[in-house]
């Protein structure tokens, strides 16, 4: 459940870390920006995020870098530098309704499930997690080794949400962006923001 009333405007926090998956990414930050009902979405790229967002979508650079994503300017969505830990996000004072962190590396994963918040990604998702505010970990690996399934452990305990990117088959995407687009959709409804273009299983 989302901290603030339905009919309030949001503000999301959302990471982009080293991990394959770039395509998912460009989704989420699509969705959130044509979502009425967010305000604000801040958006931390790690240094290793952008050097995979390069490969795979051959975007670079951190000027404009939301405009290049989208194909369009943003009002809403705002970039923070991962060596500022003076941001924001990186203050229980600041109001954020939920971070994503899509795609989540397992270097990532570790150092939020052991608490160790030396940039602003880490301590907006310790801020998450000591204010009791929904923080959605999509990890990006495989196989899994024991070091994996353990810190995936701590951070479950400590009250993130694991959703490893494990895309659907059985709406028959015929492209890697539906694919990515209804992943996206089911971690956007997992925080309370249902999009109307979610695909729905309606049995037999």
């Amino acid at each position: 459940m989302l901290a603030q009333t339905p009919t309030a405007p949001r503000t999301l926090t959302v990471a982009i870390t080293g991990a394959s998956g770039s395509i998912f990414a460009r989704h989420l930050l699509d969705a959130l920006d044509r979502d009425e009902r967010i305000a604000t979405v801040n958006v931390i790229l790690s240094d290793s995020g952008l050097r995979v967002m390069a490969e795979e979508l051959q975007v670079s650079g951190r000027n404009e870098l939301i405009q290049k994503l989208l194909g369009r300017a943003s009002q809403k969505i705002r970039q923070q530098n991962n060596s500022d830990i003076g941001a924001n996000v990186a203050s229980g004072s600041y109001h954020t309704d939920a971070m994503i962190v899509l795609p989540c590396s397992v270097g990532t994963l570790a150092r939020i499930a052991n608490g160790m918040a030396i940039q602003l990604i880490e301590r907006a998702a310790d801020v998450c997690l000591k204010e009791r505010r929904p923080l959605i970990l999509c990890v990006r690996e495989t196989p899994f080794n024991l070091i994996h399934l353990r810190n995936m452990m701590l951070a479950a305990e400590a009250g993130a949400t694991i959703f490893p990117v494990i895309p659907a088959f059985y709406f028959r995407p015929v492209s890697t962006d539906e694919i990515a687009r209804e992943f996206v959709n089911r971690v956007l409804a997992h925080v309370g923001l249902p999009q109307p273009d979610a695909y729905q299983w309606k049995g037999e």
